[in-house]
């Protein structure tokens, strides 16, 4: 297709977002305002001038790490020749929509505002590859092992505050079912699994479940076992979130103690995709995980 044409044209699925709320829908308009950008041959620092800003602000709006002005959408797709009143309102649309709360934003009294961008991330994604050391991921925990782990994060927390983080990281799972779910590639550290967080029957049943999540055909488990000795991972848990709009790069997500680190350099996702597939090749191979979690709970 020629610029000429793509520019008179809708945007694909720019309605077809909302399922997963406005990081989707930030992560879209993004999208297509790049490319309607490169189409017209500006810079950032070109249309960071247009809207009164600068190029770094133009960057996180097209990654849809930011939130957006109608004003300021309104004044690139002028700069950038949207005529189009149909095309035009179909993306004010968006912009407007996109700043709308998730449904995540209801649990911001317990959580920082870094994580809840993460969960609007983790939504959006359409595929997640993560490495974890000390925890079993998220996604994959049992109620009462993931209330384990609030607990030792947060150990003068109220009971309300405990069942909210709780009931929080079971909804966010809802991504693994449905008719499109989330594809999720998790390596995971033995000593994660061997360490009997809640106590042996709350391990039991995490691993038990973890058996029953790794049938599903879109969630794939490894373990890196003790007998791997050092790997490419000795800095941390890290993962990567990738998105279903071609012209978005792969995000990095390293969460620190009091914060996280959000990286999209392509220097720096290569480096970490490469580390995963290191991680990949060390760990005992996906076939294996259920022989490996079925000898876990034998022996606990």
């Amino acid at each position: 297709m020629s610029p000429a044409h793509a520019a008179d044209e809708p945007p694909a699925n720019v309605i077809a977002y909302p399922r997963n709320g406005p990081t989707a829908l930030r992560i879209a308009l993004g999208a297509q305002l790049r490319r309607l950008r490169e189409e017209r041959g500006l810079s950032t620092e070109e249309a960071g001038y247009a809207i009164r800003g600068s190029h770094s602000k133009i960057s996180r709006m097209e990654n849809g790490r930011v939130g957006f002005k109608e004003r300021d959408v309104a004044d690139l797709l002028t700069l950038y020749g949207v005529t189009d009143g149909e095309l035009r309102e179909s993306l004010l649309a968006m912009a407007r929509q996109s700043n709308t709360p998730g449904w995540w934003h209801q649990y911001g009294d317990v959580l920082p505002d870094w994580f809840l961008v993460y969960i609007g991330l983790e939504q959006a994604a359409t595929l997640i590859r993560t490495y974890e050391v000390q925890f079993v991921p998220g996604l994959l925990q049992t109620e009462d092992y993931a209330r384990a782990v609030v607990r030792l994060g947060h150990p003068h927390a109220p009971e309300e505050e405990i069942e909210r983080r709780v009931r929080l990281r079971m909804t966010r799972q809802g991504r693994l079912h449905g008719p499109d779910p989330l594809r999720l590639w998790a390596v995971v550290d033995e000593a994660a699994l061997r360490r009997p967080l809640g106590g042996p029957e709350v391990m039991r049943d995490q691993l038990r479940h973890l058996i029953r999540m790794t049938e599903l055909d879109h969630i794939t488990l490894q373990i890196v076992p003790f007998s791997a000795g050092g790997h490419a991972a000795a800095g941390g848990p890290f993962s990567i979130l990738r998105f279903g709009e071609q012209t978005l790069s792969d995000v990095i997500y390293l969460e620190q103690l009091t914060s996280s680190l959000y990286l999209d350099k392509p220097a720096d996702v290569d480096r970490y995709r490469q580390v995963m597939d290191r991680l990949s090749v060390d760990a005992c191979p996906a076939f294996q995980t259920r022989a490996l979690l079925e000898e876990m709970i034998d022996r606990l």
